[in-house]
């Protein structure tokens, strides 16, 4: 697996409080163009966002899909976009003296993307995920200065 991270200055709370927001996602995830319908229950194991991705006129209508929650601690996903595939995707949110560590992996694991040597899926991966951390970062960032100012 394809691993980024990135310290942010907020707490594990503030991260996950965005991941949690299945709405959020196609404000920082790198080429989801449209968010559908998010289930009612989401962020538990076997909800999806159903997304869009691509720009118009060349959208993917898909969905992503809770496989493990460990609430401010880690969210494990099922992402599918066909016909290119799926990945395991994964957020690890560590606690850090001044804030969180997020680490995040991703795999594709099955359809075409999984034929590729995982060393060729990190180059095409790697900055693609740093560009959705540190979206990740600024709406975590923005949600806990909205609520200091509360």
């Amino acid at each position: 697996m394809m691993e980024v991270s990135r310290t942010v200055e907020v707490s594990p709370e503030h991260v996950f409080a965005v991941l949690a927001d299945g709405w959020s996602y196609a404000g920082w995830v790198v080429g989801n163009s449209h968010i559908r319908e998010v289930d009612p229950e989401w962020p538990a194991a076997g909800t999806r966002i159903h997304h869009s991705a691509g720009l118009w006129p060349l959208q993917f209508n898909d969905w992503t899909e809770v496989t493990a929650v460990a609430p401010d601690r880690m969210i494990e996903l099922r992402a599918r976009l066909w016909p290119f595939g799926v990945a395991r995707i994964r957020f690890d949110l560590t606690p850090t003296a001044n804030g969180t560590r997020i680490v995040m992996g991703e795999q594709a694991t099955e359809g075409p993307a999984a034929l590729m040597p995982t060393a060729v899926q990190a180059v095409l991966l790697r900055p693609r995920n740093r560009e959705a951390l540190s979206r990740l970062a600024d709406l975590a960032g923005g949600r806990a200065r909205s609520q200091q100012a509360k």
